[in-house]
């Protein structure tokens, strides 16, 4: 199995990638979550933690452009009775699967009213995931909603592909990366496939820096890394943005 960041290295151009996964020995439940960008507009972001979530931030107001698609929370965490829900997604529609779960609504069909971002030619794929916490019990999930290439041409917009992916037991050091992009290009080429399998290696510290080194340099915008202790909730996190 290959390691996240060798799989980093063979791409230039990822994209704004997600890792849901368990550490090495077991006892944390890992996220992590990377933009990069190619256009003046965004690059113009950092990351800032509020409020035990992430969002997203224009680095210089003056150059922003348009927000609508590089001003969002990535990470949002729900509690409800028993459970803890942690939201990691490339967009917006972090609100949309939250106000889903606390309807009681599931994470597939919280996605039902949402498509690809409206960014043609790319149409950029929504990946979205959730780590779920019951106790001593974590699984997590993933989604994907791309554009279809064999749609009819006719068509103004291409149709959405819609595609759910269910981590029942994650293995220790080991993880599911899901990204935008498959490469550089124009447009860009979506994400094909499942989640790949990765391997997860050392501590927060450690694989922080380790994927940070790993991105391109001149792509790379943010990152963030959370750990979970599976067995009493509390979280640590890492934070590195290329405009500190």
């Amino acid at each position: 199995m290959d390691t996240l960041e060798s799989k980093l290295k063979a791409n230039e151009y990822p994209g704004r990638g997600i890792v849901l996964g368990k550490s090495e020995d077991g006892k944390y439940a890992i996220a992590v979550y990377f933009i990069m960008g190619r256009s003046e507009n965004s690059r113009n972001r950092v990351f800032i933690e509020e409020d035990g979530g992430l969002r997203t931030q224009a680095f210089d107001p003056s150059k922003l452009k348009d927000p609508s698609l590089i001003i969002y929370w990535p990470v949002r965490e729900l509690k409800e009775a028993g459970k803890t829900t942690t939201i990691v997604t490339n967009g917006d529609q972090t609100d949309t699967i939250y106000d889903g779960l606390r309807n009681g609504t599931c994470f597939s069909r919280s996605l039902e009213s949402r498509t690809y971002e409206p960014d043609a030619p790319n149409y950029t794929p929504r990946i979205s995931g959730i780590q779920k916490f019951t106790g001593s019990s974590y699984s997590f999930s993933l989604s994907i909603l791309k554009s279809d290439p064999a749609s009819d041409s006719s068509s103004k917009q291409p149709a959405t592909l819609r595609y759910t992916f269910d981590y029942a037991s994650p293995r220790p050091g080991t993880g599911r990366f899901i990204h935008t992009y498959m490469g550089n290009g124009d447009p860009l080429p979506s994400f094909d496939g499942e989640p790949e399998p990765v391997s997860l290696k050392g501590d927060i510290d450690g694989l922080a820096s380790s994927v940070w080194e790993s991105l391109n340099e001149e792509n790379k915008i943010s990152l963030y890394v959370r750990f979970t202790e599976i067995e009493s909730g509390k979280v640590t996190t890492k934070l590195i943005n290329k405009h500190a």
